[in-house]
């Protein structure tokens, strides 16, 4: 009995592991400043006739097999004078018969196959691959990040013997050159505000911060009312009790001008508090 419950039992919870006939696979790359992820499936050749036969020319294909082939980007490619949006993309295809492919970036990535009900709406961007035919057989389905330059690369499907490259630019020059700028100018007033909020959180080199503080209100001209409400903060903590509820006075008006009540709140009470300290 004992030995037929234990049979019973395997029976219930024991699986067996086969291989996938079409395995996933990942391909990730670092173009320029850009990470570029594309998730799918490698069905193989098997001795079959892939393009024409098994994959019909001119009839959008899943390009890959299993779910959907999906592309991830942490910023903008370029496809031509087409910007695809940072984000999660399907990628669909048409074959054809000649020296190009059409290529589909799909915002609804839930799919096994084809969509059943194409939506233009989602196609985020279309773009042309350029065919070409390859002397060796590519045996499984391959999708690559290929030709990676600073400022581009080729997004390339081989299969037999076909090989179809949509090329795509990065702004990475741009971006390089505007964190130079940005960096080459100096620190900014937000820059400065969160030095000297982390030293008021550390209780530490709070005449350093009171430097800082300053900095920003003078770069920033307007005098926010949570600037000023660090700044009351740092003076009392250096026992500037005077300066500090003068500070906070400013800071309670204009949270009032604002409509922020928290800021209203803490303010008045900080004045109530520090006036009793001052001698």
């Amino acid at each position: 009995m004992i030995a037929l419950l234990c049979l019973g039992s395997f029976s219930l919870t024991a699986q067996i592991k086969t291989p996938q006939p079409s395995p996933a696979a990942k391909a990730w790359q670092t173009v320029g400043l850009t990470e570029v992820t594309v998730e799918y499936s490698r069905p193989a050749k098997r001795d079959r006739v892939i393009f024409g036969e098994l994959v019909p020319y001119d009839k959008m294909w899943r390009t890959g097999a299993n779910k959907n082939t999906m592309i991830t980007v942490d910023n903008s490619l370029i496809f031509g004078k087409d910007t695809l949006e940072a984000g999660t993309y399907a990628i669909f295809t048409t074959p054809k018969n000649g020296k190009s492919w059409d290529v589909y970036f799909y915002t609804d990535t839930e799919n096994w196959g084809t969509p059943e009900d194409w939506k233009e709406e989602n196609v985020a961007l279309q773009t042309t691959a350029v065919v070409s035919k390859m002397s060796s057989v590519t045996e499984s389905f391959t999708v690559g990040i290929d030709n990676v330059q600073m400022d581009g690369a080729e997004l390339t499907f081989s299969w037999d013997k076909v090989k179809a490259v949509a090329a795509f630019s990065v702004t990475t020059t741009e971006a390089v050159m505007a964190d130079i700028k940005k960096t080459m100018a100096g620190p900014s007033a937000g820059d400065y505000y969160k030095a000297a909020d982390f030293y008021l959180s550390q209780k530490m080199e709070m005449n350093t911060a009171l430097e800082y503080i300053n900095t920003a209100l003078e770069m920033r001209g307007d005098d926010p009312f949570w600037y000023l409400r660090r700044k009351a903060l740092i003076q009392a903590e250096l026992g500037q009790y005077k300066e500090a509820i003068s500070t906070a006075k400013l800071s309670l008006a204009a949270a009032k001008e604002a409509n922020y009540d928290n800021y209203v709140k803490m303010n008045t009470e900080s004045i109530q508090e520090w006036s009793k300290k001052v001698k």
